[in-house]
């Protein structure tokens, strides 16, 4: 697969954008009321507009994995979830992000972010998707739209002091950061446990939800379990349970709470398997030789099925380290049981365009597609391996359809734009950058680079057209982005 670029990392401000998992705590041993949507202090249509604001900010300054393989896998998971969960108002997102603690958190507008850590952590499919499962719960209680308007009744100014920083911090993260420890000091302890109280309604209502998707229900309290026992007497515990503690009540209530479901044992996920191999091997931070050492000594204990999983993941080791004659001996027996396999058909690919069968590459990828012609993950593929064999016509053709069907997916435009440069078309490549610059918030460099597109074709041909439109839409965008703040 084609490799992602990483960018820097910065603080996240999901305590005032997001009602994140990171392990809270929760004294008390009663639940919320639902009662009121918080529609007064903020709709869903703008807690949407906020959402699409702070993902553009997440991509400029967070290492957003955009790898296909795993965004369809975390998408799939998460979809499932929200077809078992009720009060789904919004349309939901999932994504990832390349960090090695254990979180996930939900904000605005649907988006559920996913810390590639809590694969190294989360033993099983069921267990990732209780986690899941609680961050969806807190977006279809709206927990943290209460949250605010609990605020804004013991004190307005607070709560315009709160949604103002907010706003700015969208703009401009670490300014947004110093704003709020600036105006909201005072009452910040408040809004912490309120979001406290709404731990143990997201845990009862994402137990429902993991039952009826058919998922382990006793995952739930396994995981909280295993994460408290760990890092109980720990001396350095992780910064998130410091100040988001994890009591045995908690783990007792979300145990009590599954024992009155079916005990239902799952056998084992090979999709997750398979992710979990991949993060490690490519996006847990360490070297490629603590890598093979954690796969080998996973193998001395592992299942058969467990076993291929482990094999897949020592495989890209050896490929992305250049060894691609032992990347072969383990990869080419699992496509031989598995041709459909889109892990192993994907890393295939990257040996045989690693190795120039650029061939070999784009026939099985062509063959794949007449079986599933709308996958992402095979349709990205193809473009890069047309790039690859020199094909840069055949590449847009499909990047075109490609970037229309999925707008907001910046492999498409970066690939498109990639395909444009070789070919000699200037203002296509802007064009795809400028979509990029876009995704990201970056507005006025994305109308600098539509302009200059538009000033490079014919005069008032089809394509001057399209471009003056985008510019258009762009400034519009960029003005409503300006009125959040």
């Amino acid at each position: 697969m084609f490799r992602f670029a990483k960018v820097p990392t910065y603080l996240l401000i999901s305590a005032l954008l997001s009602s994140s998992f990171t392990v809270s705590a929760n004294n008390s041993n009663s639940l919320p009321e639902i009662g009121t949507t918080a529609a007064a202090t903020l709709t869903i249509e703008k807690g949407q507009e906020y959402g699409d604001a702070y993902m553009r900010m997440l991509r400029a300054s967070q290492p957003v994995i955009s790898d296909p393989l795993l965004s369809e896998y975390v998408q799939d998971l998460g979809l499932r979830l929200v077809a078992n969960a009720d009060s789904v108002r919004t349309p939901f997102n999932f994504f990832m992000i390349q960090n090695r603690e254990i979180n996930a958190f939900a904000f605005f507008g649907g988006y559920v972010a996913i810390h590639s850590g809590l694969f190294l952590y989360a033993q099983s499919e069921s267990e990732l998707a209780s986690v899941v499962a609680h961050e969806i719960a807190h977006v279809t209680q709206r927990h943290l739209a209460r949250s605010m308007e609990d605020q804004a009744k013991k004190s307005p100014m607070t709560m315009a002091a709160l949604v103002g920083s907010l706003m700015l911090a969208i703009a401009a993260p670490e300014a947004g950061i110093a704003a709020i420890h600036a105006t909201t000091a005072a009452s910040m302890q408040g809004q912490i446990n309120y979001t406290r109280s709404n731990e143990k309604e997201a845990d009862r209502i994402g137990i429902a939800t993991l039952a009826k998707a058919g998922f382990e229900v006793k995952a739930m309290p396994r995981f909280f379990g295993r994460l408290a026992d760990q890092y109980r007497y720990a001396s350095k515990p992780p910064a998130m349970l410091l100040t988001h503690p994890l009591p045995e009540a908690r783990v007792s209530d979300t145990r009590n709470r599954a024992s009155q479901y079916p005990n239902v044992r799952l056998p084992l996920s090979e999709p997750y398997q398979l992710t979990r191999a991949r993060i490690v091997a490519r996006y847990a931070g360490i070297e490629s030789e603590a890598a093979l050492d954690w796969f080998n000594r996973k193998m001395k204990k592992a299942s058969p099925q467990m076993k291929q999983a482990l094999n897949y993941g020592k495989a890209l080791v050896y490929m992305d380290s250049g060894k691609y004659q032992q990347a072969h001996a383990l990869l080419d027996p699992l496509i031989a049981a598995e041709p459909n396999n889109r892990f192993y058909i994907d890393s295939a690919t990257d040996l045989d365009l690693f190795q120039k069968r650029y061939d070999s590459a784009v026939n099985r990828l062509e063959k794949a597609l007449r079986q599933n012609p709308n996958n992402s993950v095979l349709r990205l593929n193809l473009a890069h391996a047309l790039q690859e064999s020199g094909l840069n016509a055949g590449s847009i053709s499909i990047l075109t359809r490609y970037t229309y069907d999925n707008p907001n997916d910046s492999n498409g435009w970066s690939l498109l734009a990639q395909a444009y440069a070789a070919t000699g078309r200037r203002d296509g490549e802007l064009a795809s950058r400028a979509e990029l610059m876009a995704l990201r918030g970056q507005w006025d460099k994305a109308i600098k680079n539509y302009i200059q597109a538009s000033q490079i074709v014919d005069i008032n041909s089809l394509d001057q057209a399209r471009y003056d439109a985008r510019i258009d839409q762009l400034r519009l965008s960029r003005e409503r982005f300006a009125n959040l703040q």
